[in-house]
């Protein structure tokens, strides 16, 4: 019989090292406490992470869930080597959308998949979903950091996010007080949030661009392309949340996949559509550096990218100078963009110019 002389294999052998995902706990605990809330039980480590919902704060809450991922900004985010605002993203895609249904977010849980942890690049992700938290003012109460070799490639990494708000039932926002009359509220994008990203990529491609060309971004400064790709999507939660409260607010509709075309419809009973103008906004030059560079077609663009309107409000006409006068004091810019309409043969959703 022949001995075999092979030393035994480890988890790190094949890859896997469970003495940096501790030492990755160790680092982003500070950034993961200050987002922390009084209703929270449970800290970092445990299989489960509890909290308490606040009976005397609610009478009859309704709760509201929500997950989304970045998409392939993230390969935009590596391909800059720029890791600490790609957490804000994730977070904001999650809370805006359970925002539309007037819902405050509680807490958000995030998982961070890699080929192997790369320290600094994973700690900058996590500390970036904690700013994000911070904003939206939900707790970060827990996670799953997973090191996959094989799955991905050197550098490699996905992320998604989970979000649970709550709403109070007689608060809700369902869409079923919008009539033919109410104004389109458009609430301002950062840029092109965290959709649409393989057609920017492509363009980029096609066009050779220089990620570090001067471009004008929304407010009149010079920043390079790369970063007026990468700014990270506005979370709308907090300013919003305080609109919600003075009334007037009867739908919401965040701007993601499908633009605005295909986004603001999705909050409609049935039987009205939608007219909307767009030279009612000013448009970021990074959606119009897109267009020109990629030779796309208007109604592309307002299908696939914000435009420069990441939230709309839908309000009763006689709210809507109010709404927007509020919402310029909280510091998000806004704009009457359209209106809601009963619905013709011809679609849901006509753009008119003027």
């Amino acid at each position: 019989m022949q001995n075999d002389d092979r030393q035994g294999l480890s988890y790190r052998d094949a890859g896997v090292d469970i003495d940096a995902g501790n030492e990755l706990v160790e680092r982003i605990k500070p950034a993961v406490r200050r987002t922390l809330r009084p209703e929270v039980l449970t800290g970092l480590g445990g299989f489960g992470a509890l909290f308490r919902l606040d009976p005397d704060r609610w009478t009859e809450p309704l709760l509201v869930s929500g997950t989304d991922g970045v998409g392939t900004k993230l390969l935009l985010a590596r391909m800059l080597g720029r890791h600490d605002t790609i957490g804000i993203d994730l977070v904001a895609m999650c809370v805006n959308d359970i925002l539309t249904c007037g819902a405050e977010p509680l807490f958000f849980l995030d998982y961070f998949a890699t080929g192997k942890l790369e320290l600094d690049a994973a700690q900058a992700v996590i500390e970036g979903i904690a700013n994000g938290c911070e904003q939206a003012g939900c707790a970060l109460i827990g996670g799953e950091t997973a090191e996959m070799p094989g799955m991905y490639g050197a550098g490699d990494y996905d992320l998604a996010g989970f979000t649970v708000g709550a709403v109070e039932r007689s608060e809700l926002l369902d869409g079923s007080r919008i009539r033919a009359g109410h104004r389109l509220l458009g609430l301002a994008s950062s840029g092109p949030h965290s959709n649409g990203y393989s057609l920017i990529r492509k363009v980029v491609e096609v066009s050779g661009a220089d990620l570090e060309q001067p471009l004008a971004d929304a407010g009149g400064a010079t920043v390079p392309l790369g970063e007026a790709l990468l700014a990270p999507t506005r979370i709308y939660v907090r300013p919003v949340l305080e609109l919600l409260r003075g009334g007037g607010i009867d739908g919401l509709a965040h701007i993601t996949g499908g633009g605005l075309t295909e986004n603001i419809v999705r909050v409609l009973p049935d039987g009205l559509g939608l007219e909307i103008d767009p030279r009612a906004w000013p448009r970021p030059p990074v959606f119009d550096w897109l267009q020109h560079h990629g030779r796309i077609e208007a109604a592309e663009m307002l299908r696939t990218f914000n435009c420069g309107v990441g939230m709309v409000m839908l309000a009763p006409e006689d709210r809507a100078a109010d709404l927007l006068q509020r919402a310029a004091a909280l510091g998000l810019p806004g704009w009457d963009i359209g209106a809601v309409v009963t619905a013709s043969e011809g679609g849901r959703v006509a753009y008119r110019h003027g």
